[in-house]
C-alpha cells in the first residue's frame, strides 16, 4: 500500500475514525492512484429511454399510502454553512418568507403530510458539527418533533477526513487552525455516516424501510405518496428523480446508461476534450439530488462490502485554509451520493415535474423564492404564481453575491416578480418598497428604483 493511504488512515483512525468510514476512505485514496479514475467518455454511453413520468402513477389509496409513509424516513441534506452568500451559520436558517425559515417549510411540510395520512413519517437531518446546535434549536420549537426523539434521532453527523496535500498526497499539517486540517467527504458520505453514527440500525429496527433525501435547499423537494408507493410496490431499491434538461442544466449532471446500468456523469468526470457533456438534447435527463433508498438493500450491499455503495471520485483542489491563497495546496476527496445509481442493481430514474427540483444556491434564487411569484401554502409548499417558467434574475456578482449587501440594496424585501420573465441587474442598484417588475427588465446602477415604481420590459 501506498505509503500516502497508510499515513491518512492512520490520522482518521487517530481522530476516532469507525471501520466503515476507513473502509470508504481506503477506497478514495486508492482511486486518487489512478488518474483516470471516475473518468467517463461520451463514447462509452447511451442515452437513455423515457423514463416513467411521476405524473402518471396512481394516487394510492387513504389506506396504501399510510401504511407505505409509514415506512418512510425523510433525510434532507443540511451540512451546509452558505459561505458563497457570505453566511457562517447554518444557511438552512436563512429566512426563507418573513419570519419562516428553510427548515420552518421543511418542518410544516413533514408535519403537514402526517396529520394528512396518518403516517408516522420522521424527519432526520444530515449535519456538520457547525450546523447541528442551530438547527436542532430550530426543530425542537415543533412540539411534534421534540417527540419524534423518542423513538427517531431528529438528526446524525456527517463524517470528515483528513485534507491531502497536493504535493504527495500526505495528511496537511496546519497548526495555526489544525481543524483546518479536516473536511467533509461530499454528499456521497450520506450511506456511510447513516451506518457509522448508527441511525441505519436505529432507523430499520423502527421499521423504517425507506429514505427519501434530498438537499434542505430544495423546497421543491416535497414528499409525493404516488411515488412512495410505486417503489414499494415495484420494491425499487435505488430510485432517482430527474428532470428533462434545459440550456440551464449544461454543467449538472446528466444521467446515461453505460453497460446496460444508469448512471450519472457529473462534470469532474468529463475527459478533456469531451464535448459531449453539454449535449442537453443528447442526454435529456439531469439528476435532481431527490433521491428514494431502500435501507434494508443498504445495510445488505454494506454488510457484503463496508465501502458500498462504490462512488466514483471528486477530486476538488483547495488551499488548506480557504481564506488564504498562499497557504498550502490540497486535495478533497468527495463523491456524490446520486452516483450511487450506477452501483446498486436495479436502480431507476423517475421523470419528475422542474417544479421539484427549485434549489436556492445564489442571491439570485433567493430573490426569485422572497418574491411573489411563490406563495408559501398553510401545508408547507411553494405554490408557483408565474405562468409558465419561473423568472431567471442575474444580480451584479460584485454587489449582491453576499447577503449583508444583497439585503442592503432591497431593504424593504423583494419586488413583485410573478409576471417577470427575467431581471438583470448590474452596477449599484437600490430598489424602493412595493416594485413591480414585468417581462424582460435590466436595471443598470447607479440608481435607486423609488417605491412603487412598475419596471416594465
Amino acid at each position: 500500500m501506498a505509503d500516502y493511504i497508510d499515513a491518512t488512515l492512520a490520522k482518521a483512525r487517530g481522530a476516532g475514525a469507525r471501520e466503515i468510514e476507513l473502509a470508504a476512505l481506503r477506497h478514495r485514496l486508492e482511486q486518487l492512484a489512478d488518474p483516470q479514475a471516475g473518468q467517463v467518455p461520451g463514447s462509452a454511453l447511451e442515452p437513455l429511454e423515457d423514463l416513467p413520468l411521476l405524473e402518471d402513477m396512481t394516487e394510492p389509496s387513504g389506506d396504501t399510502a399510510r401504511a407505505v409513509l409509514d415506512q418512510v424516513v425523510v433525510v434532507k441534506l443540511n451540512g451546509g454553512l452558505g459561505t458563497s452568500m457570505g453566511l457562517s451559520g447554518p444557511k438552512s436558517l436563512l429566512e426563507v418568507k418573513p419570519g419562516t425559515s428553510f427548515l420552518d417549510i421543511l418542518a410544516t411540510q413533514v408535519l403537514a403530510l402526517r396529520e394528512r395520512y396518518g403516517a408516522r413519517l420522521p424527519l432526520l437531518l444530515m449535519n456538520s458539527t457547525i450546523t447541528r446546535g442551530p438547527s436542532l434549536e430550530s426543530l425542537r420549537r415543533h412540539e411534534a418533533l421534540r417527540a419524534q426523539e423518542e423513538s427517531v434521532p431528529l438528526d446524525f453527523l456527517q463524517g470528515r477526513e483528513p485534507k491531502i496535500r497536493v504535493s504527495d498526497h500526505h495528511p496537511v499539517e496546519w497548526p495555526q487552525d489544525p481543524e483546518l486540517e479536516w473536511c467533509p467527504p461530499g454528499h456521497g458520505d450520506l450511506y456511510t455516516a447513516l451506518t457509522a453514527s448508527g441511525t441505519l440500525d436505529r432507523l430499520l429496527a423502527s421499521g423504517l424501510r425507506w429514505a427519501f433525501v434530498s438537499n434542505a435547499d430544495n423546497l421543491g423537494a416535497l414528499l409525493d405518496p404516488r411515488l412512495a408507493a410505486w417503489i414499494a410496490e415495484e420494491q425499487v431499491p435505488f430510485t432517482m428523480e430527474a428532470v428533462r434538461g434545459t440550456p440551464a442544466d449544461r454543467k449538472g449532471g446528466h444521467l446515461a446508461r453505460r453497460d446496460g446500468r444508469i448512471i450519472v456523469r457529473e462534470t469532474a468526470q468529463v475527459p478533456d476534450g469531451d464535448s459531449s457533456f453539454t449535449d442537453v438534447e443528447r442526454w435529456r435527463y439531469y439528476n435532481t439530488n431527490n433521491l428514494w433508498i431502500d435501507l434494508q438493500v443498504l445495510r445488505d450491499l454494506q454488510a457484503a462490502d463496508p465501502a458500498s455503495p462504490v462512488l466514483p471520485l471528486i477530486v476538488n483542489r483547495k488551499t488548506v485554509d480557504p481564506a488564504d491563497a498562499d497557504s498550502t495546496p490540497v486535495l478533497q476527496l468527495e463523491t456524490a451520493m446520486g452516483a450511487a445509481i450506477g452501483s446498486i442493481p436495479g436502480a431507476r430514474a423517475v421523470q419528475v415535474p422542474r417544479n421539484r427540483f427549485a434549489p436556492v444556491k445564489t442571491t439570485d434564487d433567493l430573490l426569485v423564492v422572497r418574491s411573489d411569484a411563490y406563495e408559501l401554502t398553510a401545508d408547507g409548499r411553494m405554490a408557483p404564481r408565474f405562468e409558465g417558467s419561473p423568472p431567471v434574475v442575474t444580480l451584479d456578482k460584485d454587489r449582491f453575491r453576499l447577503l449583508p449587501e444583497f439585503e442592503r440594496r432591497f431593504p424593504a424585501g423583494a419586488p413583485s416578480l410573478r409576471r417577470c420573465t427575467s431581471l438583470q441587474v448590474e452596477g449599484d442598484v437600490t430598489f424602493g418598497a412595493d416594485v413591480v417588475v414585468e417581462g424582460d427588465v435590466r436595471v443598470t446602477g447607479p440608481r435607486r428604483v423609488e417605491d412603487g415604481e412598475v419596471l416594465r420590459g
